[in-house]
């Protein structure tokens, strides 16, 4: 089983949706996509937080079996960020983005942390993505994630990024934006040739789709009668694919690629079933394996040959 390691933000989320709201709820990148990695791989995480972090949250985080020698508390306040979800569960509308003690994080990794076999770049600056990973000894598995603040404001250094990892999640809208086209698999298209041997383009609430090589794949969410908060929930995605991946250490074959896109999405739909991270805190294995399952059932499609055969009408 291959460790993982995640580097980005941990915050205290202030959320407003349909559904009711929360006030400095456990939030953040990495916050996310650890507690569903966990599942799957040991998960070591990197990150800073300021000295109004609620210890009970770096307590919560250890219990579950989450390296936290890598998180860090600095003098200041918390990175905080607020928003609000109107009927569209897609998109939310930022409010307030304090970054904190977070404006100056600059990881130094230490000797176990540069061995990491799978890494994951959680939403940070690209510059800071490249200089983790430059720190890193031979990675088997580099996936990066990122939003349309650094799409927009740093377009080149994510470029250059991108050319030195194997998987690259983004949602829709940010990929159409990064590639400049209208059509998801036209931006696919795009950001593998830049270097990415896999494109992940979450599409929310209508699921998600693969590029590997040069085909497509493409995958429905696990359906649900209610989205109380979806924040949060691609970095849960994330940690379920490659927690899947890391568990087995097989990181090429489409098969396994898709289990892990299926895993992604169950972490996924648990995540947006309830605000900040109440609902994947203390989830089990057999809870997700159960979902996975029967994700799988209502995906699964019988080729011809399977079907039962039409009976012939009897003469009268």
């Amino acid at each position: 089983m291959n460790t993982i390691l995640v580097v980005g933000s941990v915050a205290l989320d202030t959320v407003k949706t349909p559904a009711g709201s929360i006030a400095d709820g456990l939030g953040g990148s990495a916050t996310y996509f650890s507690l569903a990695a966990r599942h799957f791989a040991p998960v070591r995480l990197v990150g800073v937080v300021g000295e109004d972090f609620p210890s009970e949250h770096r307590t919560l985080l250890s219990e579950r079996g989450i390296d936290c020698a890598g998180l860090k508390t600095a003098k200041g306040k918390t990175f905080r960020w607020s928003g609000r979800y109107g009927k569209d569960a897609n998109t939310a509308k930022t409010l307030a983005t304090h970054l904190n003690v977070f404006k100056d994080f600059r990881p130094r990794l230490d000797e176990a942390q540069r061995n990491s076999p799978v890494v994951f770049l959680a939403n940070i600056d690209p510059e800071l993505q490249s200089e983790v990973l430059a720190q890193m000894k031979a990675p088997a598995l580099v996936a990066c994630d990122t939003m349309n603040f650094w799409i927009d404001s740093k377009p080149e250094a994510l470029k250059e990024l991108l050319s030195k990892v194997d998987v690259f999640f983004a949602n829709e809208e940010e990929a159409k934006r990064l590639a400049r086209k209208t059509n998801p698999m036209l931006a696919a298209e795009t950001i593998s040739s830049w270097g990415p041997s896999v494109v992940v383009i979450k599409k929310g609430e209508h699921g998600a789709l693969m590029k590997v090589g040069n085909r497509f794949y493409i995958f429905p969410p696990f359906p649900l009668p209610e989205i109380k908060d979806p924040t949060g929930a691609g970095d849960t995605f994330a940690g379920g694919f490659l927690g899947s991946l890391a568990a087995a250490g097989v990181y090429d074959d489409v098969g396994h690629l898709k289990r892990a896109m299926a895993y992604g999405s169950v972490l996924a739909s648990f995540n947006v079933e309830d605000f900040s991270t109440r609902n994947i805190e203390n989830l089990d294995r057999e809870r997700i394996d159960e979902r996975f399952h029967d994700l799988l059932d209502r995906m699964s499609v019988p080729r011809t040959q399977d079907l039962p055969k039409p009976r012939r009408a009897v003469a009268a």
